[in-house]
């Protein structure tokens, strides 16, 4: 038996161009036994078996439906107040208010603390533009007082990591 129209078909199926009853045409020529079906189109027979349509809804279906629904427990509905619904948003709303409240106080504290260590008085300070060797005096011994802090500080911090290293570790310093 020829079967280059069913080849030709499955060729143009994979292309898109087949129409719905060259579809149907496959569909059940694939639906055949395996033993009608030739030895090179049996990988497809698996693929349009798939295809074909199973079981149809038959003029029953609403009746089976409703059957059904009739056999099924009764579910009581609950109501649910407001005061219920809100409460998850309500808890949330404390958290977050407690979260920002605490925020606040932390910028309030640390805001205030540097600014009192920042509070210089200015109107004290005389301007030295005109004696430039005085500013000059002035500016070094700022520098001179910054060093001697920067000196104290890594004394400080060489005392520290020496008190913290175990004993074997001090002899690579």
């Amino acid at each position: 038996m020829d079967y280059k129209y069913i080849e030709q078909l499955v060729e143009r199926y994979f292309l898109c161009e087949t129409t719905l009853e060259e579809e149907q045409i496959l569909r059940t020529f694939f639906a055949q036994s395996e033993d009608s079906v030739p030895a090179e189109l049996r990988q497809w027979q698996p693929f349009f078996a798939a295809l074909a349509p199973k079981e149809m809804l038959g003029d029953d279906f609403t009746h089976r439906i409703l059957a059904m629904t009739e056999e099924a427990p009764r579910v009581k509905a609950r109501t649910i107040s407001l005061n219920e619904r809100m409460r998850p948003l309500l808890r949330a709303a404390a958290v977050v208010a407690v979260i920002l409240a605490l925020g606040q106080a932390m910028h309030f504290s640390t805001y205030h603390a540097n600014q009192q260590a920042d509070d210089i008085n200015y109107a004290n300070y005389k301007d030295t533009y005109d004696d430039p060797g005085m500013a000059y005096d002035q500016v070094e011994d700022a520098l001179q007082l910054m060093s001697e802090g920067f000196s104290q500080a890594r004394q400080a911090d060489s005392l520290v990591s020496v008190l913290t290293l175990p004993a074997d570790t001090t002899s690579l310093n």
